[in-house]
Parts: structure tokens; sequence; C-alpha cells
């Protein structure tokens, strides 16, 4: 098995430390700090910090954290499953004593992946427990207008967290190529910075893509960025299978990918073994896969195309759920190199097939008696006679290629 290099990714090794390094955003940490600061006059209400990925919510909050000594207890809200397993996390974490009589702060992050939970009492479960917290309550999302969070934003201040300038993205790019010791050409960095469409997580993330061999960023490598569409990318898609153990977020992974469902298969069968460390969870997560693989078969041999949506489930929510724990570390996936293989082996056998096909047509013999009985001979005589080798491609008018396909071992 493939041993891969987990390398810390540069948007938690570069992370802002202070409220101050926070780019484009002094408005949304003005209001956050002072929400924080001034807790008790806001009443029992929570804090909603909401905005498009990649803004820097999450880092905000870890900032004015670290900038004012406090505690900081984050959750994931996809961890939850039900009433229980919040009232188990968020609801000790609001009762217990800071460490030291420190102040604290309680991060409920991506309220988002709450979905589908309204009927287990998660939203309602949260809610509750805002009004009885000794301690501030901060939740992030993407977009909390949604119905099911009607409650939550009732008992919460709502600020939001807008899509960073391009130009302060740049400035942030620039500044971590320079503490990386990157070569690089400001219009490039600037190219990125457009490129991310105010993501700048995602900026971050594919400069240390992009100069993770060279240490050195130039514009045929931001070129072969594909454009951000509206739909999501296969590599967003990955990270929500890979990232997650909740069946309802990882079901709906490739909704939105421009690809078929084979290449995102194949997409996932290359960087299993890049994320999942354990083996009980690899084994678990291919056993997912080998069951989509047997349906797709099934599939297709009845023709009951309905049932694709097994298949889908297979390989999303089955693999999200073959791991016991989300893995942390940073994972750089990439392209599947099957198709590739299959190509090269096909490319073989066309050759194969040619060259059969010459030396059928002077035998008298069939391509199927001349692939079995001559070609194994050919090939050992290519190899140890060069005279007989000479003579036989003469004889059989053989391409410069097919001789070369003869010759290799």
């Amino acid at each position: 098995m493939e041993c891969v290099e987990h390398k810390t990714p540069w948007t938690k090794k570069h992370a802002p430390q202070k409220a101050g390094d926070i780019r484009g955003q002094d408005s949304m940490t003005k209001q956050l700090r002072e929400y924080v600061t001034e807790f008790k006059r806001h009443k029992g209400k929570a804090l909603l910090l909401w905005g498009p990925t990649g803004c820097g919510k999450t880092s905000s909050v870890h900032a004015i954290a670290k900038e004012l000594g406090y505690e900081l207890i984050e959750v994931n809200a996809s961890d939850f499953r039900n009433k229980e397993h919040i009232d188990a996390t968020v609801g000790n974490a609001s009762k217990q004593q800071s460490l030291f009589s420190r102040g604290k702060i309680i991060l409920v992050d991506e309220i988002d992946g709450l979905s589908g939970m309204e009927d287990r009492g998660g939203v309602s479960a949260l809610a509750e427990l805002i009004g009885t917290s000794g301690f501030p309550i901060i939740c992030t999302a993407t977009d909390p207008f949604d119905q099911k969070f009607s409650s939550l934003r009732k008992g919460s201040v709502l600020i939001e967290c807008k899509s960073i300038p391009a130009a302060a993205i740049f400035d942030e790019l620039k500044r971590i190529a320079d503490k990386e010791g990157l070569a690089y050409i400001d219009d490039d960095l600037r190219s990125l910075a457009r490129h991310s469409g105010g993501d700048l997580r995602a900026a971050i993330t594919d400069l240390q893509a992009l100069t993770e061999e060279g240490k050195r960023l130039t514009k045929t490598d931001i070129d072969s960025l594909s454009q951000r569409e509206q739909a999501e990318s296969i590599i967003t898609a990955l990270l929500k299978v890979f990232k997650t153990t909740d069946p309802a977020i990882a079901m709906n992974a490739f909704d939105l990918v421009d690809e078929e469902l084979d290449r995102c298969i194949l997409w996932l069968d290359e960087n299993l073994p890049r994320e999942y460390q354990k083996p009980a969870d690899l084994a678990r997560a291919y056993d997912m896969l080998s069951r989509a693989d047997v349906m797709k078969a099934r599939i297709r041999r009845w023709q009951h195309w309905r049932f694709l949506v097994y298949v889908n489930a297979y390989v999303t929510a089955g693999i999200a759920t073959a791991k016991d724990t989300k893995y942390q570390t940073f994972t750089q996936y990439k392209p599947t190199t099957r198709i590739l293989r299959l190509w090269q082996a096909k490319m073989k056998y066309e050759k194969r097939k040619a060259i059969a096909a010459k030396v059928a047509s002077k035998t008298h013999t069939s391509a199927k008696d001349a692939i079995q009985a001559y070609v194994p001979y050919l090939r050992v005589m290519f190899q140890k006679d060069k005279m007989m080798a000479a003579s036989l491609t003469k004889e059989f008018d053989l391409e410069k290629d097919e001789v070369e396909w003869l010759r290799a071992a």
C-alpha cells in the first residue's frame, strides 16, 4: 500500500494569531470582539457568524480567543446526532468553569451540518442551551436563513462575514509566499487571488498545492487551475465525503459536480489510501466501493437504472461512515491514474493486434493464432538476435513503434 506523507496545511500553519491579522474583515472582527467582551450585555444571546466559505469565520474566533487569552471549546455541528449529543458537548461546556478562571468561548462550527436533524432535536436543543449558557456561544454558518434555523436566529445576534476582496487575499498570499521562501511574480499572485473568488482558504490551499514540489509559482501553474464555477468542484465533493462522518452531509457530495459518477468513483479509489490512515477504516471504505461496483454491474445487466441511487449511497455515505473518526491532517487529492493505465494497456494491445495482423497475412493463419503462436516467438527473436530481427522487420513490413514494442522486455 502506498505510503503518503501528510503535511501541515498552510491554512493552519499561517493561521491568524490576533484580530489584526484577519484580512479584509475589520468591521466584523470589531463586532465579534465587542460581543465576546460585552457578552453579559447581550442578555443570553448567542452570536451567529455567517458568510461564504473561506471568508475567515472560524479563524476570526480563534484569533480573538488567543488575543483575549480565553479558553476556546470548539465542536463541529456535523458531529452531533441528537439532543443528547449536544447536551453532552455544548451543554457541559456551557456550565463548567473555565480553566484557571479564564474567559471561555464555545464555538459551534458549521451549523449547516445540522441539516436533516430537526426531528431529533438538534437545532432546538442548541437554541435552548443558548439562553442558559454562562459563556458566549458562537455559531458559524454559510446560510443561517433556512427555516430550520428560525429558533436559533431568534436567540442570536447575527454578524455577516463578507467575501474577502482580492486585494486583501493578495496581501495574505504574499505574506505566506515570503515566509515559505517561494519564488513568484506579483502579477501571478494577484491572478491566483482573483481566481479564488473571495475564498482565502481556497487561495492558500491552491498556493500550497501549486508550489509543493518546485517552491515556485508560475503563470502556467495558475492557468492549469480550472475556473471555479457555481457547481462544486470534485475536490470539494471529496472533502464532504472524507472529512465528515455524517451520512446526511456526504449523501449530496456529488450532486453539483460536473462529472460522471464513474469518474467520481475513480477519484475516490485513487485518494482513499491518501486519506484513510487506519487499515480498518480503509478496509471498510473499500468494501463500500466494491459493493457499489457489484451494484453497477447488476444495474447494467438488468437495465434497472433507478437503483443508481444505491450506488451513490455506497460511495458517499458508506465511505464517510466507514471511518471511526474524522482525519484532521491535510491531504493533497490527486486525479486518478487508472484511466492513463487503461489507455497505456490499450495502446500496447493495439500494437500487438497490428503486428499479429501483418504476421497472419504472411503465414495464412488467423490473427488469433498469430497472437498466441507467433507474436511471443517474435518478441524472443527481437530481444536476442539482431540479425534475425532485421530480417523479420523487412519480411513483415513492421513500423518503428512496432519494432520497439517487440524489443521491450
